[in-house]
């Protein structure tokens, strides 16, 4: 939902980049779940800039030194209290799981992961008996996603080679 950047002054206050539609409504999804299964809530002070606070002790963040302490937490929420997706929508973490077929409707492998480091989201493909296939999450290379039948079609560019490889 959210990642926490640098600190923002000397008062505890931190960068927030949220994932959510209108980065304000990330506060509203309180609380946040850390990695380690801490919970959080936030309050905005500017843009971009929240106040937080430990939900299970109430603690605001004191000082620049425990702000420092959380930089690149990355913050959660349960399923079920997202919004559902539109028709035609998916959450990207719905594909992970699904099974990937090519362009003739054979099973390459399953979808393991999304990775998304700030270039373009991509998917990497499990292969049986065969190295990971990365394919670019964009049209062209991934014409179809059926969510709810539990598969999408790859057509990875030319690049890409899909001969499998032991690995």
């Amino acid at each position: 939902m959210g990642v926490v950047g640098r600190p923002h002054g000397v008062r505890g206050l931190v960068h927030v980049h949220s994932y959510t539609a209108e980065p304000a409504d990330l506060a509203g999804y309180a609380p946040l779940l850390d990695d380690a299964g801490r919970a959080w809530s936030l309050a905005w002070r500017s843009e971009g800039v929240a106040e937080l606070r430990d939900a299970a002790t109430g603690k605001v963040l004191a000082d620049r030194a425990d702000a420092e302490k959380l930089v690149n937490t990355r913050f959660y929420v349960d399923r079920d209290r997202l919004p559902p997706a539109d028709r035609d929508e998916f959450y990207l973490a719905d594909l992970v799981g699904l099974a990937a077929m090519d362009q003739s409707g054979a099973r390459i492998g399953e979808v393991a992961a999304v990775h998304d480091y700030g270039a373009g989201t991509s998917l990497e493909i499990a292969r049986p008996g065969g190295n990971p296939l990365v394919v670019p999450f964009t049209r062209a290379a991934v014409p179809e996603v059926d969510v709810k039948a539990g598969h999408l079609t790859i057509d990875p560019p030319a690049e890409i080679e899909m001969r499998e490889v032991a690995a």
